[in-house]
């Protein structure tokens, strides 16, 4: 099979899969850059890597919003699971084709108490979704997509074919707003006048994910709902308006906890966790 026949079986198998997104990546991007410690990147993982096919699914926005709720944690859940399945199934799929490939699972942690004394997972989803040229980093450390900003979740997989690789968006998405850094529970993030990504706390933001698993409430996700970028809040009607909303959230709720304004996100909160 050709390269190019080969990609657009790849893009067409992951559609019909349920892929939101998807991209190419060369792996030798990963020694070229220089931004990934040697150890992290995909051939140094799995030496026969050419290319790191990156698939997407989108979170929705307005349950994202209800965050910290157990719907929120469903639809991790749910997501992830989506995630690991399209690609075990892919590399399958590769596999079957004559082509060797592995997959690497969506977050590659156990258990969010881990990331306490290991706060790094093996390989970065966020990287390789960058290389593949699905979006750019923002201030949050979330890989932003013009589709869905930063509510969205990837899964790559490995594969020794030589596929053409996406061009990476040059033009950076993240617009600097400081919504993320402002609205964070626990002001994990802290923006820098040097650069777009911002000074990131590890620690506060894992023992802020630590508390809502034990209440059942899993991820905070608050950075990825208030960020403004995505194709997704014209879908969902969520504009500029919405963006005051999410600001003045945490001093409402504390004034008042049946502010009407945030009714339905609050009794999504009531049920289905801990206090």
């Amino acid at each position: 099979m050709s390269n190019e026949n080969l990609r657009e079986s790849i893009i067409r198998y992951a559609r019909e899969n349920g892929a939101d997104l998807i991209g190419f990546a060369d792996a030798s991007t990963w020694d070229e850059l220089n931004e990934v410690p040697p150890d992290f990147r995909p051939a140094s993982i799995w030496s026969e890597t050419k290319t790191v096919i990156v698939m997407g699914v989108a979170m929705l926005l307005p349950i994202v919003e209800t965050t910290p709720s157990i719907v929120h944690t469903e639809m991790y859940r749910t997501c992830n699971r989506e995630l690991d399945s399209m690609a075990f199934n892919l590399a399958r799929e590769l596999n079957r084709k004559g082509y060797p490939s592995i997959f690497f699972p969506r977050d590659g942690y156990g258990h969010i108490n881990i990331l306490r004394e290991k706060p790094m997972a093996a390989f970065s989803q966020v990287m390789a979704a960058k290389y593949a040229g699905l979006g750019t980093i923002g201030i949050s450390h979330n890989l932003l997509t013009p589709e869905f900003g930063s509510r969205v979740r990837f899964v790559s997989v490995f594969t020794s074919a030589m596929i053409k690789p996406d061009t990476m968006l040059r033009k950076e998405l993240c617009i600097k707003c400081m919504a993320c850094a402002e609205c964070c529970p626990v002001k994990a993030i802290t923006p820098r006048e040097d650069q777009v990504i911002g000074e990131f706390d590890t620690r506060a933001c894992t023992e802020q994910h630590v508390e809502l698993t034990r209440k059942k409430c899993y991820p905070c996700g608050i950075c990825t709902k208030v960020c403004p970028i995505g194709q997704d809040r014209k879908l969902y009607k969520k504009g500029s308006g919405n963006l005051l909303k999410y600001r003045k959230e945490a001093e409402a709720l504390a004034a008042n906890p049946d502010d009407p304004n945030y009714k339905s996100w609050v009794h999504m909160r009531r049920y289905g966790r801990w206090p």
